[in-house]
């Protein structure tokens, strides 16, 4: 993988994301933050990225004080009851945080490569986690690693060792929706919104985990490239995520279930509403597509 340095610009990322003090956590941070903050205490950088070896970065493929876990290897997500791609039981992915020697007081801030909006979905269903969780202190690198490099960011030879610790949760439900509940949803008119391309939303493709084309009925479309610049490698402002959610009409903190195929670009759109938008009334359906379609007596669009 090549990636070219940049620094974010141009109208879609104009302004750089809100930056994290010692008082405050921000869904965003920035390369220049992180890099004035890497040594703080109680700050936990974890790199996501798969596939660094395969790289050309040299002998200083790592980000200093990081530790490693990438998105596809370290277990994030797992087959459940023949559902690809889920979060683990709890005290499975309390362990594997754990054994990265996160704690509950540590602020975690999580670097994805910044390549495109799909690959930065790593670092949004990852956030995601964190939250299900009950773990607050949670940032990603806006950019990922491109823009940490554009800026001439410590890199090292090896990545850093954790020291395993217990890592407490404290689940809330409300962020994860079930098959249940998007019935439910179904039944009461909540908003179901599809972050997936437009050509599957429409039906017109389809994931191979995924058993038809097709969506759930009376879903809206914000397609996860939406929301993320490849060019620039900067999340969307809270005003474009805002233009996003009015053009397909899902009023300000309007209750609304995202879904995709897997949870990985609804995560994406999860996080450009809830945590970006500030849409808080905003749960993921964690099993998608690859659940809802599984059983040929649910509708499909």
């Amino acid at each position: 993988m090549r990636l070219a340095p940049l620094i974010a610009a141009a109208a879609f990322v104009a302004a750089a994301p809100v930056m994290a003090n010692a008082q405050e956590v921000t869904p965003l941070v920035t390369a220049e933050w992180l890099q004035a903050h890497a040594g703080d205490e109680n700050l936990v950088i974890v790199d996501i990225r798969d596939n660094i070896a395969d790289t050309d970065l040299g002998d200083l493929p790592y980000i200093a004080n990081a530790v490693v876990a990438p998105y596809a290897a370290y277990g994030w997500r797992t087959e459940v009851d023949g559902v690809p791609a889920q979060i683990p039981g709890d005290e499975e992915i309390a362990a594997l945080i754990g054994g990265l020697g996160i704690d509950g007081d540590d602020h975690v801030v999580i670097v994805p490569w910044g390549t495109d909006s799909s690959e930065f979905g790593g670092a949004t269903r990852v956030y995601w986690t964190f939250k299900y969780l009950g773990h607050d202190a949670v940032s990603i690198l806006d950019g990922g690693w491109r823009q940490y490099d554009a800026l001439g960011g410590e890199r090292v030879a090896e990545a850093a060792v954790p020291v395993a610790t217990t890592f407490p949760i404290n689940v809330r439900p409300e962020l994860r929706a079930t098959t249940p509940d998007v019935e439910a949803a179904l039944a009461d008119g909540t908003a179901l919104i599809d972050g997936r391309p437009e050509e599957q939303f429409l039906g017109q493709s389809k994931s191979p985990v995924v058993r038809i084309e097709g969506t759930i009925p009376g879903s809206r479309n914000i397609p996860h490239s939406a929301v993320y610049s490849a060019d620039y490698a900067s999340f969307a402002l809270p005003e474009t995520v805002a233009a996003l959610a009015q053009g397909v009409g899902l009023g300000e903190n309007e209750k609304n279930i995202v879904f995709c195929n897997t949870g990985h670009w609804a995560s994406i759109a999860w996080f450009a509403l809830s945590e970006v938008g500030g849409n808080k009334n905003t749960a993921m359906y964690d099993g998608s597509m690859a659940e809802w379609a599984a059983d040929p007596a649910r509708p499909i669009q």
